[in-house]
Order: C-alpha cells, then structure tokens, then sequence
C-alpha cells in the first residue's frame, strides 16, 4: 500500500501508518473554507513542490478544505479520461464569486477535459432543492459531466429546466447505494474518489457541517464498486476548531450554519475519526 499523505493544515489528524506529513499550517487562514483563484494557485505550486509523485490517499483536514480536491486532480498522472466519485452531503457545486471554496470545487473539476463524469453520491442537503436551485452552476449539469445522487430532496424542478439527467433522487439511501453499485457494475473506467465524510450519518463520523445518512457499510459498498480502478483519492471532514480572522470568513461560514464546536468533546470526536480514517484507508488500497 502506498503511503497515506496529510495535508496537516488544521493539526485534525490523528497518526496513521507510514504517513507522509506536509506541514502546511501557515495556510490555514488562507485558504480554509475559501480562497482567491491567485492563492488557490499559489498553494498548487506547493503541492507540486512538495507531494511525492507516488503516493497514497491524501488527507485534506476538515471539510473547511474540500476544494484541494481540485489541485490533486489536476495532478493525477497519465493522459486517460477517468472519473471522479465524491461521497458528500452537499453538493460542492454552488456559486462563489470571489474564488473557490468548499462548496464549490466541484464545477472546476467536471469541466476538465480528462475528466468524464462526476458523481457526487449521498446528498440530503436542500443545496440541491428547489429553494437553492439558483445558487447551483448549472453547466456541468447542462453538459452532461456532473449526477446528483440524493435523498429525502425534493428535485421536481430540474426535470421542469430539463436537468432530471443530472439528478438521481432515492427514498432511502440503502436504495441509492444499490442504485450506484448497479450503474458501475461492469464499469473499467479508473476513478479518483474523494470522501467528505459528512456524507455519513452522525453516529459513523461526527464533522462540523450538516450530516447525510449514508451507513458505513453503504460506504464500504461504493468503495467496493471501484475496486482496481482507483487512481487517486483523499478524504476530508476531520472536526477542528477554528476562528477565522478574516470578516468575510466569519460571515460566510456563520450563514452556512457552521457552529462552533464543543471544546469538551472535540477529543472523543477526533478519535472517532481517526478510527474511521484507518478503516478507509484498509477499504481503499484493499
């Protein structure tokens, strides 16, 4: 198995096996939760400067930096098309003006050329209902690059802006997984996954974002879906406290519901991840 990497931007991570540790904690203000396009490239050059060519999964932190998914795919080698999976409750595909962030990655992402297709698998946020509809890029979707694979979300109004193709709604997320499994059964097309693990419910992985309800075996299904064909992979949605310095930070991440986090019991959460973290890791590199 090769080496796991830890982009130890927020100090979450507990010691895995082998890892690899990039110490990257000058950057946290920078670009947690969001950042300019300038600095989302001036962390890029670092990555490449300092990220073995060869490598396991990647640790990214707290879900605050999902969208350093997007320079890691950038960087997988190779000239083949392939896909990429995103475990997630959210969507990651929203408007953000001022740069890039971890809601909304995602469009960078699908519009590459080696990239084929992106299904982002587990969301139950209202990100992707009616009510925020607006809010979504709706290229990706438009061009055929981008699935929804949702619960418990009323999407009525895609297939009313003919979009239903990019939006796969379920009545539970058991029948989503099988529905997932079954669409790449037979598949060879190599994939880059990324899991956020607000995707999962609660009592699999605490984070500090609103939680999906995907199980833990639901997970393990999926990841055994892509068996042999998986490239490249991170997972984010450690839990870390953090107070932002800049306004506009504080701001976004107080609208998006983000509160803060309970001292007393961040360390028995921490671990509950860790424990999580070292069965995805055994999952993926199977």
């Amino acid at each position: 198995m090769r080496q796991p990497v830890v982009l130890d931007v927020d100090g979450s991570l507990g010691p895995l096996a082998r890892r690899i540790v990039l110490p990257l904690r000058e950057w946290e203000e920078t670009i947690r939760f969001g950042c300019s396009l300038a600095n989302m490239q001036r962390f890029s050059k670092t990555l490449v400067e300092t990220l073995p060519r060869e490598h396991g999964t990647v640790f990214l932190g707290s879900g605050d930096f999902h969208h350093l998914t997007w320079p890691l795919v950038e960087r997988v080698p190779g000239s083949e098309r392939f896909q990429v999976v995103v475990l997630d409750n959210h969507p990651d595909n929203m408007r953000f003006p001022f740069g890039v962030h971890c809601g909304s990655w995602v469009r960078k992402v699908a519009m590459m050329p080696r990239v084929s297709h992106v299904h982002v698998i587990g969301i139950t946020s209202s990100d992707i209902g009616r009510g925020h509809s607006w809010e979504n890029y709706l290229g990706p979707l438009r061009a055929g690059k981008l699935t929804y694979w949702s619960t418990g979300v009323d999407v009525s109004w895609a297939r009313r802006v003919g979009l239903a193709q990019g939006f796969r709604s379920f009545e539970s997320s058991e029948a989503m997984v099988d529905a997932f499994v079954d669409d790449q059964q037979g598949s060879r097309e190599a994939t880059y996954l990324s899991i956020d693990k607000d995707a999962y419910a609660p009592d699999v992985a605490m984070t500090n974002w609103d939680q999906g309800t995907l199980s833990e075996a639901g997970g393990a299904a999926i990841i055994d879906a892509l068996r042999g064909r998986v490239i490249g992979s991170d997972v984010t949605g450690e839990i870390s406290r953090y107070q932002y310095k800049t306004w506009w930070k504080r701001r976004l991440s107080a609208m998006d519901g983000q509160e803060d986090i309970d001292p007393a019991r961040l360390a028995a959460w921490q671990a509950q991840q860790h424990a999580l973290n070292v069965r995805l890791l055994s999952l993926i590199h199977r």
